[in-house]
């Protein structure tokens, strides 16, 4: 089984709906993470469209990506442009992918009402849910094109 990081600013929102949508998925292939340069809480809409999904991430938490020092990760998928620019370095022969999504937390700020802010969220959810559904033969690809 190979160990995939899904990194984002905050590990609030994107990286933990690819963490769930990975163990969802793909628990027979991947191994999955999720960390953020900072960490902001896990985000309730974010959770509560995972679950509209049939996916609880409810048992995940936020965490910073030093908590995760000691893992040897063969991926680190950068979902937002930000950690894309920060990332670190990790220990081992990690391929460092970046594939960024919309923010939904920014997009669903001008929301006029729930419904509409929820909108975001399920676009971008159903977004990183077709992209995981592509590993990890996708990484493969984007490791061997460096």
């Amino acid at each position: 089984m190979i160990k995939v990081l899904f990194l984002c600013t905050g590990n609030s929102c994107r990286s933990q709906m690819a963490e769930g949508w990975a163990r969802h998925l793909k628990g027979d292939e991947i191994v999955a993470f999720s960390a953020g340069i900072a960490t902001h809480g896990m985000n309730p809409h974010a959770m509560a469209v995972m679950n509209e999904a049939g996916v609880n991430i409810a048992s995940q938490h936020s965490k910073l990506v030093d908590e995760l020092a000691d893992v040897e990760f063969d991926y680190v998928v950068t979902v937002c442009d930000n950690a894309a620019e920060s990332c670190p370095t990790f220990r081992g022969n990690a391929k460092v992918v970046h594939h960024s999504f919309d923010d939904p937390p920014r997009l669903a700020r001008d929301a006029a009402t729930e419904e509409e802010a929820l909108e975001h969220y399920r676009r971008v959810r159903d977004e990183i849910r077709d992209y995981v559904a592509t590993l990890p033969e996708s990484l493969q690809e984007a490791g061997d094109g460096e």
